[in-house]
């Protein structure tokens, strides 16, 4: 093998890297897109990866919505209202430590 095929085939792989990148990262537009429409319902942590906080998020509002007829749910309406804004200031991390989680498994898979 001569040197420089072997330097091809790292630019190769390096460029299947970024495009399998660039293919899977998550955006922080999107992610605050979602937070805004359908932020009450957790999209925007399920976008970001975060599946498991997306549905506590969105089981407390079902849960709150459907409690709110005994008025007991505007209480339980309150957490993810409360979640909702503190995400505001959160998805710019979440977004990055998420993208740091991308590289990384692709890192190991390659």
């Amino acid at each position: 093998m001569t040197e420089s095929s072997g330097t091809g085939d790292g630019r190769m792989d390096e460029a299947g890297r970024l495009m399998r990148f660039e293919a899977n990262k998550k955006s922080t537009l999107i992610a605050y897109l979602l937070w805004f429409f359908l932020g009450w319902l957790g999209a925007h942590r399920f976008y970001l990866g975060y599946v498991t906080s997306g549905l506590i998020l969105l089981a407390l509002w079902v849960v709150g919505t459907v409690l709110s007829v005994i008025y007991i749910g505007f209480i339980i309406l309150a957490l993810p209202a409360i979640w909702w804004v503190v995400d505001l200031f959160l998805i710019p991390g979440l977004a990055r430590e998420r993208n740091h989680q991308i590289i990384a498994e692709i890192e190991r898979g390659a």
